[in-house]
């Protein structure tokens, strides 16, 4: 079994986080503001994943998972929303507190522990966010999901998910009682800042547009 270190599955993952924004390879840029640290650092790192045949690297490209990298990315991801979920259900966390905590536990190494707690929490599809959680296989189970600010008036459909999961963004929704689950209506959006109108929990709503976009939500055929 090879033996990954804390500071390779955090590269991984958040190399596989990236790649679901961009259609070209992760440059080092990306991961320097994401990682908080040096793009130096950050190419030194890459070249040392690339090295071990876990991500493809080229200097003006960026760099890409390998078959073995996304495995093993995936399976960090696999337990860090395993966590986030188990924390919410079982020990009593809020949405907005379980990030941190996840991000030291993603590094156990037990398989065991890793089964026992998605058998206990019953095998879920999905973590606290939203975002859906990768079987044992890596498989995910994608959902139909738009973010709300690409709706089109008239639209109606629920909440899913979250592009942000910053504390303060869950505060905010957490403020304004909007969850996984709630139903909007969308009125109208202003021309000169992209805000919208909003009807939400059967209460009228203006969010801005920075709102919106961090916002996943499917919508009623």
């Amino acid at each position: 079994m090879i033996m990954f270190t804390t500071s390779e599955e955090n590269y991984l993952k958040a190399i596989y986080n990236l790649q679901q924004e961009e259609d070209s390879g992760v440059s080092t840029s990306s991961l320097a503001e994401i990682l908080n640290t040096k793009a130096a650092s950050v190419t030194e790192m890459v070249k040392k994943l690339a090295d071990k045949k876990l991500v493809h690297y080229k200097k003006y490209y960026g760099a890409e998972l390998t078959n073995t990298g996304m495995k093993q990315a995936l399976t960090v991801v696999r337990k860090h929303r395993l966590w986030e979920t188990f924390l919410v259900q079982h020990l009593g966390f809020q949405w907005d507190e379980v990030h941190e905590v996840a991000e030291q536990l993603e590094h156990i190494k037990s398989e065991q522990l890793i089964e026992a707690i998605d058998k206990l929490l019953g095998y879920p599809t999905q973590d606290p966010h939203g975002d859906p959680i990768p079987d044992k296989n890596g498989n995910l189970k994608h959902k139909n999901q738009q973010l709300l600010s690409d709706m089109e008036i008239g639209s109606t459909g629920i909440i899913v998910g979250v592009k942000d999961s910053s504390p303060t963004f869950l505060q905010y929704l957490d403020k304004e009682k909007i969850t996984l689950g709630t139903a909007y209506k969308l009125y109208s959006k202003e021309e000169f800042d992209h805000a919208l109108e909003l009807e939400i929990n059967g209460k009228p709503l203006r969010v801005s547009h920075k709102i919106a976009s961090n916002l996943f939500v499917e919508e009623k055929s």
